[in-house]
């Protein structure tokens, strides 16, 4: 049983309009991510890494007592190391959660650094990058859900504005991007 082309364009209309509200937010969330992950080279979509570096308190010599280790550990914030290393002479680190303490005793220094996961960023670029078992085939049925929006949007409208006239234009347009950077940097 043949449906008419209006019924035709009904149902496109419904498919389109429900399917579109159902990917609103994963489009909005997996567009953000996209950007995110593009400038990857700019900055570190996943994490913030705080650095900083100060002067070794009076009193603290070259081998650092477990009582000295525990004052610095107070003095960055952090609750009790997991490692404490000494690698090399004058040089001590401690390892915590999510942060290390490098103590340069010959130089007087200490190099805290941190990292703390990027609100939000981290969460859907794990998606994004289907680094969660069994999301891929949720990510699979989104990508049929879009090229089914897709179709359905492309025979929506008709006359001047639908997909035999102006719409094959826009197709065009859309599909030039891609092939003209794979004709040059192919």
């Amino acid at each position: 049983m043949l449906i008419s082309v209006p019924e035709f364009r009904r149902l496109c209309r419904v498919v389109h309009r429900d399917l579109g509200y159902f990917c609103a937010g994963l489009v909005i969330v997996y567009s953000m991510s996209g950007i995110a992950l593009n400038h990857v080279d700019d900055w570190n979509p996943d994490f913030v890494i705080h650095k900083e570096s100060f002067a070794l308190p009076n009193g603290m010599g070259a081998d650092l007592s477990s009582k000295e280790v525990q004052s610095l550990t107070v003095l960055v914030g952090q609750a009790r190391p997991r490692v404490v290393d000494s690698p090399t002479q004058g040089v001590v680190k401690i390892y915590y959660e999510d942060a290390t303490l490098h103590v340069d005793t010959s130089e007087a220094r200490v190099f805290y650094e941190r990292v703390v996961r990027r609100p939000f960023f981290y969460e859907a670029n794990v998606l994004h990058r289907n680094s969660i078992r069994g999301w891929r085939w949720a990510a699979d049925a989104f990508a049929l859900v879009l090229i089914a929006v897709t179709v359905s949007g492309l025979f929506i409208l008709k006359g001047r504005h639908g997909l035999s006239r102006r719409g094959v234009w826009w197709i065009g347009a859309g599909t030039l991007p891609p092939v003209v950077m794979l004709l040059l940097w192919a």
